[in-house]
């Protein structure tokens, strides 16, 4: 049964590695408000466009965001805007260890 499914949990497995990385869940964050060009990102993250521009390509391989090039400039928005329930859970998981850390004290 296992070796049926393994390919579905290894997709599963890319997407969640796409988002493991901190600058990558903040980008998640930001273009929920919007679309945002990679200038506003490296601006906001504090890092060079190349970092961020890497950023960007591993989220649009694991199809998370979609671009569109305008001029010299790219501009990302979220392809799928539900990756953010994803991370309410994760935030309510943290939310119970910090109140099981809490009982413990």
């Amino acid at each position: 049964m296992f070796q049926q499914r393994k390919k579905q949990f290894e997709a599963r497995a890319n997407v969640l590695k796409a988002m493991a990385h901190p600058s990558r869940l903040f980008i998640i964050e930001e273009l929920e408000k919007g679309e945002r060009c990679v200038c506003d990102l490296t601006e906001m993250i504090g890092a060079d466009v190349s970092t961020i521009s890497k950023h960007l390509s591993v989220l649009k391989q694991a199809g998370i965001v979609v671009d569109d090039k305008r001029g010299n400039q790219v501009f990302y928005q979220l392809r799928v805007p539900c990756v953010l329930n994803f991370c309410s859970c994760v935030e309510s998981v943290l939310e119970l260890q910090a109140q099981d850390h809490a009982a413990t004290i």
